[in-house]
């Protein structure tokens, strides 16, 4: 991908980033807090002395919480501000972390070697190069350590996704489409539990399609051995709270988790 392509990925977030860190410190992202970051803490092996890295960590909530669990975290962004509203609340409340403002597509700027792991919380599938991101996660990343992260799943969250419906408006089904179209796009969105009486502009989130063979053949051939992926479904206790997670409970998978080891 070109450098142009990445800088309008930043631009982008750059945009968002103040409502988004309002709307995620807030609450309004219940698919973080009740489902997918829930379900990578399950996922993860235990981080608690380790050296890691994470790539995409935006306003740094994620970032901050596997730091209180004991992790050394260092958190990178390609989005200035993101990293910007990050600090402030390590400024104002130290949790040891490290923020830096780059791309993990690229050269981070940080030694060979100098993690114990990488990881991503739903944020690789918004950058344009994820090849470039395994690699420099291999580099990285020590002899023996991993790499471990969560995307939005790319064989149901496909261009061409809508939910089929019954005569009573009952969501019964799910159709895939377009699942081979690589072509970028721009998705405008809100998040769906914030009070529709306030007028704000939807979030412009830049997509970039890949196939699931596009996702691992990429952690294969930067050098890492597979060990586990898993499709979690919402639990009970977040279905209740948030009814229409069962379309993903019952229909189709949201999320893929994917742990890869760096060969000693």
């Amino acid at each position: 991908m070109t450098d142009q392509a990445h800088a309008d990925v930043a631009a982008r977030w750059n945009e968002n980033a103040h409502q988004w860190t309002s709307d995620v410190r807030n609450g309004y992202d219940v698919y973080r807090d009740l489902f997918t970051f829930p379900a990578f803490l399950q996922f993860l092996p235990t981080l608690e002395g380790l050296d890691v890295m994470d790539f995409g960590c935006g306003e740094g909530s994620n970032t901050r919480r596997l730091a209180l669990m004991g992790a050394r975290m260092t958190g990178i962004d390609i989005s200035e501000r993101m990293i910007d509203l990050a600090r402030q609340v390590e400024k104002d409340d130290p949790a040891g972390i490290y923020y830096k403002i780059a791309s993990y597509s690229s050269d981070t700027g940080f030694p060979k070697a100098s993690f114990d792991a990488v990881i991503s919380t739903m944020a690789l599938m918004d950058g344009p190069d994820f090849q470039g991101a395994m690699h420099e996660a291999f580099r990285l990343v020590r002899p023996g350590g991993f790499v471990a992260f969560s995307i939005i799943h790319p064989c149901f969250i496909t261009p061409g996704l809508q939910w089929q419906k019954d005569e009573n408006g009952q969501t019964i089904g799910l159709r895939v489409a377009r699942y081979f179209d690589g072509a970028s796009f721009t998705e405008n969105w809100k998040f769906g539990d914030r009070p529709k009486h306030e007028n704000v502009e939807p979030f412009a989130v830049p997509r970039f399609p890949r196939t699931i063979s596009d996702y691992l053949n990429a952690v294969v051939t930067a050098g890492f051995r597979i060990k586990r992926i898993e499709e979690p479904q919402p639990t009970d206790k977040a279905c209740e709270a948030v009814p229409r997670f069962r379309r993903w409970r019952d229909l189709g998978a949201f999320l893929l988790l994917v742990l890869a080891e760096h060969p000693e």
